[in-house]
């Protein structure tokens, strides 16, 4: 039996979205610096964690019905363009699908023409398939080299920032004045 929409979206988007399926209480505990494993606050922020991620989760369920109930009302406008074809003469059948795709897509080269196809036009629009693939792969190839660049100079920052290769100019003020309002709070815990 295939799969449906509907199942496939959420066996794949809703099982490891909770956040005990992806961190328990005490690995998160463990997160924080050994003095604080015991503070009552590190709790309290993993049960708002946890309920901002079941929050999420129902937007994604909600997203997930908008998305069938979407693909049930496509499914019959298809169904519906096809009785009609299907009641029209043979000249007729599919100039209602081309009128439909270059509505979607606008006109290309690989548009299917009014006619039959000869040997040639399908060797023709089979090159520019490949072509256009071609370029599609060169053009993800680009950029996932680009994205390799990024995810390893933010790694290498990282690595600076734990360190401490970064000088005080290749932090920002805010940054600064962040931790030492987190520093200050931790102080203030510490005491009480």
């Amino acid at each position: 039996m295939p799969l449906s929409e509907a199942s496939i979206l959420s066996n794949f988007l809703l099982p490891p979205a909770s956040l005990p399926a992806i961190i328990s209480l005490r690995q998160f505990t463990e997160l924080f610096p050994r003095a604080y494993h015991s503070n009552p606050h590190i709790k309290v922020l993993y049960q708002e964690l946890q309920h901002q991620r079941a929050i999420d989760v129902d937007d994604v369920k909600r997203n997930i019905a908008a998305e069938v109930k979407r693909g049930e009302k496509q499914r019959r406008q298809i169904s519906r363009t096809r009785q009609k074809s299907d009641q029209e003469d043979m000249a007729g059948l599919g100039g209602q699908d081309i009128k439909m795709e270059v509505e979607l897509f606008g006109q290309s080269a690989n548009s299917p023409k009014h006619g039959a196809h000869t040997l040639h036009s399908v060797q023709r629009d089979m090159g520019q398939a490949c072509a256009d693939i071609e370029a599609e792969i060169a053009a993800m190839e680009a950029e996932a080299e680009s994205l390799l660049a990024e995810i390893t100079t933010a790694v290498g920052d990282l690595s600076d920032l734990r360190y401490g290769r970064f000088t005080r100019d290749d932090i920002g003020e805010d940054v600064i004045g962040a931790i030492k309002r987190l520093n200050s709070v931790c102080e203030t815990e510490k005491g009480s």
